[in-house]
């Protein structure tokens, strides 16, 4: 079960500085040691001491065992892996401007050419136009005001899905949160069944969470690798990275394409990437920041809501006092005469509190995501220190962030899961407003409980995927009508 101290988790990947650090080790003596962390091996250091699969745990003992910040050492690349929320925050925060860059990573960002995409691209300008476009489109509630009704309505067919096929519902979770981003940066409205450009993000995103975890290929560990050729023995991973590249570097192009197409013929309807084309004649630098900051809101919007939506389910399948408060209180504020909709939000502190306690309890990117120092920093007496706990982290409890009897609420787990500094993701508005929605007119017309087979009731395991955004194991659970009100509102029309 992943705890409060798996949020706090960041690892700050070091690597391409890692040999000038090591330089200046023997031509200069270090201003400040290195953090304490596993004893590693001459030459090769630490490489066996870096875990494969949900790292995230290996992290937390190193935290018991080490402290705040543990340090290893990869042939020389210096790694720092921070437990602590505080010391997150007052370096990826409050010294942005030192620690924002990312790591080459060989395999996802080169080989497989996902350092075009804003999760692993450079610190620098190109990065900073990608931020800006997408900043005037979803960095704000109120920017994303345009676009509530497009997530009512993707919302509400939703409903409809898992009333019809309640025993499909990740893929009814997916269906909908691609719709919902394929309409906001194209203009694309989807298939109902087997769309192509959902079926390319769900193969695309699963390519890039594993070629971007933590230790899973060697070539990461060692970069001359990526020059060997496909057929030298122990080159599988050439393979692999050429085909995941292909399906990129499709969905990269397909819909932008589709786009173009669409304002050619003069019937493309407002979005993301058709703002940005629109009465312009691009340079070809012009053309790749706007092809692929559509894609990097394609990509962030397409599978990590997917991942807090279905947790919200499991959550609920396995706390049924939590979800009777939320139905309560939905019951109280909305009625049982119309769904929800953003305008109640402000009036569902216990619903707001409930999905924040999701994103704390089952978290989407439990190992972070790696940063890089572009210079030498100093803190707390090491190179680059108070750990942020929860009571009872395995408790799933949304009181803790309410305000009880003169008790203030615990930390805001936003403030952690949606990364730090100039990384923060810049699409938090909109996976928040998707989740929240989700949430509010699924609890309103819907019972969640355990499934009972042959009489027996199960109970869903807590068993989160590897990879560096996390999924909840597959599990079964009774979705059903609350209502025969319920059943009207689930069937009621909905269109653009």
């Amino acid at each position: 079960m992943l705890t409060p101290t798996n949020v706090a988790w960041l690892v700050l990947g070091l690597t391409g500085v890692g040999v000038y650090l090591t330089m200046r080790a023997f031509n200069k003596k270090n201003p400040a040691p290195y953090p304490p962390g596993p004893l590693g091996w001459p030459l090769i250091g630490n490489i066996q001491a870096i875990p494969h699969i949900k790292p995230w745990f290996t992290f937390t003992e190193w935290g018991k065992k080490y402290g705040d910040i543990a340090h290893v050492e990869i042939l020389g690349q210096h790694i720092m892996v921070v437990n602590s929320t505080r010391t997150a925050i007052e370096m990826l925060d409050k010294k942005s401007n030192v620690y924002s860059d990312r790591p080459v990573l060989p395999m996802a960002g080169e080989l497989c050419g996902w350092k075009h995409a804003l999760a692993l691209l450079p610190y620098g300008d190109r990065f900073r136009q990608y931020r800006k476009n997408l900043h005037h489109i979803i960095g704000s509630r109120a920017a994303l005001k345009i676009y509530h009704p497009i997530e009512e309505i993707e919302t509400r067919r939703f409903l409809k899905r898992v009333f019809t096929k309640p025993d499909q519902l990740r893929e009814h979770i997916r269906q909908t949160a691609g719709a919902i981003i394929l309409r906001i940066a194209y203009g694309y409205e989807v298939k109902e069944n087997n769309d192509p450009f959902i079926d390319l993000a769900d193969r695309a995103v699963h390519q890039f969470s594993l070629s971007s975890t933590l230790g899973a290929f060697m070539v990461d560990d060692m970069p001359f690798l990526a020059n060997v050729p496909e057929w030298f023995p122990g080159a599988s991973f050439k393979r692999k990275a050429r085909e995941w590249c292909e399906t990129l570097n499709e969905m990269a192009s397909a819909p932008y394409e589709f786009v173009k197409d669409q304002m050619a013929a003069g019937i493309a309807p407002n979005s993301f990437t058709s703002e940005l084309l629109k009465g312009r004649i691009l340079s070809a630098e012009e053309d790749h920041i706007v092809k692929w900051s559509a894609l990097s809101l394609y990509s962030g919007g397409a599978d990590t809501s997917v991942s807090s939506i279905y947790s919200i389910f499991l959550a609920m399948t396995l706390f049924p006092d939590v979800q009777k408060k939320a139905q309560d209180e939905i019951d109280a504020v909305v009625g049982s005469d119309r769904l929800p909709s953003f305008a109640d939000r402000d009036s569902l502190p216990y619903l707001e509190a409930l999905v924040k306690e999701v994103q704390r309890w089952n978290v989407v990117s439990a190992a972070g995501f790696s940063h890089r120092v572009t210079e030498d920093n100093i803190y707390n007496g090491f190179m680059l220190n108070d750990p942020l706990t929860y009571p009872n982290p395995s408790q799933f409890s949304p009181e803790r962030f309410l305000a009880n009897d003169g008790k203030k609420p615990e930390t805001d787990p936003y403030t952690i899961c949606f990364g730090f500094g100039r990384r923060i993701c810049p699409g938090l508005h909109l996976a928040d407003a998707s989740v929240w929605l989700s949430a509010a007119m699924s609890l309103a017309v819907f019972d969640i409980s355990k499934v009972v087979e042959n009489g027996v009731e199960i109970t869903p395991e807590i068993d989160p995927s590897s990879g560096t955004i996390s999924h909840p194991k597959p599990f079964k659970c009774s979705i059903k009508p609350r209502s025969a009100k319920a059943v009207a509102l689930i069937q009621q029309d909905v269109d653009y």
